[in-house]
């Protein structure tokens, strides 16, 4: 009979937290980020874990999508007032705001 099977020992889990355990496992030793002690789960407790950074680069892609839509909103401003200067006034137009600024300068 051939001998492939791993060596089970017990096995010492180290968390992040400090919290020490033994299993069965094998592997001698490992180190794990979560435990049933730091986990919000079972403590209760409300905490972001972010070992990747995730939070940080998903506040940062938000705060750039803000920040572009309010350049193309500007720059969608400025196009209008451009179309509506290039497209002549009628005579109708021309004499509102002829009466307009009649009407500014006597306010004055």
């Amino acid at each position: 009979m051939k001998n492939i099977h791993p060596n089970y020992v017990q096995s010492k889990v180290t968390c992040s937290c400090g919290n020490v355990m033994t299993f069965g496992s094998t592997v001698p030793s490992m180190t794990v980020e979560l435990c049933s002690s730091c986990h919000p789960f079972y403590t209760g407790e409300q905490k972001i874990v972010d070992t990747a950074n995730r939070v940080k680069k998903f506040t940062a892609r938000s705060e750039t999508a803000q920040k572009i839509k309010a350049v193309k909103k500007t720059q969608e401003k400025i196009v209008e007032k451009v179309q509506k200067r290039s497209t002549p006034m009628t005579l109708r137009e021309m004499m509102q705001s002829l009466n307009q600024e009649n009407s500014n300068s006597s306010n004055k």
